[in-house]
């Protein structure tokens, strides 16, 4: 069984036709998302639609809950409230009531599981080994992918230690992974359409679980004309230049 791992698609149709053209060369058969379908980009409607119909599997993000209305914004960016109160007005009522019916994290799915934030907390950021190693004796399966952060890698466990996982190299479009038996993993897949690791290329993942095998990949998409759909939108103009430069 081949899994395309996906998280923090945020509106961004360019990115997400590009990395579902690139995974379809490489071949999966299910998907699992680790939520932020919304925020920031100016295609929530068809990124939410696609994931509606070919998704089973996603856990709910901090963006889709500010999307949909169901969370507070007083802890947003002024950006990002922006982008999440546009997103409000623009959804249909079919995907507005979508992400508001989202399950939250974490989603056990066959022996791994997904969450948007950490397995303890939804909204949690882990940006480093010292905040994960907040998690040890809380890992319910050896591996889990989590999002969030917009940061390709993650973390590996192993007794008291861990140590935290590289994302692709900027001169390279894939990274293989092989999971060792006595280790549990926190696997970041990367951002689809916001990536902040200073890479601007798509970032997603392949897991294989009966060959312990994660497979980082990066895929170049039409940046320009997601940048001209924010600005076409009204949306922020930082939301579009930031796409540029992968932060």
């Amino acid at each position: 069984m081949r899994w395309l791992i996906l998280s923090d698609i945020h509106a961004n149709l360019e990115a997400l036709k590009a990395v579902l053209a690139e995974a379809a060369r490489d071949g999966f058969d299910k998907i699992a998302c680790c939520g932020d379908v919304v925020g920031y980009g100016a295609d929530p409607n068809a990124c939410t639609e696609w994931v509606r119909s070919s998704v089973p599997y996603i856990v709910r993000g901090n963006h889709d809950k500010a999307g949909s209305g169901l969370d507070d914004l007083e802890w947003f960016n002024p950006a990002a409230r922006n982008s999440a109160f546009w997103t409000q007005q623009t959804l249909t009522p079919e995907n507005l009531a979508y992400l508001r019916a989202m399950p939250k994290g974490p989603l056990e799915i066959g022996g791994f599981q997904i969450v948007h934030g950490s397995p303890l907390d939804e909204d949690e950021y882990l940006l480093s080994a010292s905040e994960a190693s907040q998690l040890i004796g809380y890992l319910e399966t050896r591996v889990s992918f989590f999002g969030h952060t917009h940061l390709q890698g993650g973390f590996q466990f192993h007794r008291s230690k861990v140590i935290e996982l590289n994302p692709v190299e900027l001169d390279q479009d894939r990274l293989e992974l092989t999971l060792h038996p006595d280790c549990h993993y926190l696997i970041n897949p990367g951002s689809v359409g916001q990536p902040r690791d200073g890479d601007p290329r798509a970032a997603w993942s392949i897991y294989v679980p009966e060959e312990r095998l994660v497979i980082y990949r990066r895929t170049p998409y039409d940046i320009p004309a997601a940048q001209e759909k924010i600005k076409a939108a009204g949306l922020p103009t930082m939301l579009a230049h930031r796409l540029a430069v992968g932060h």
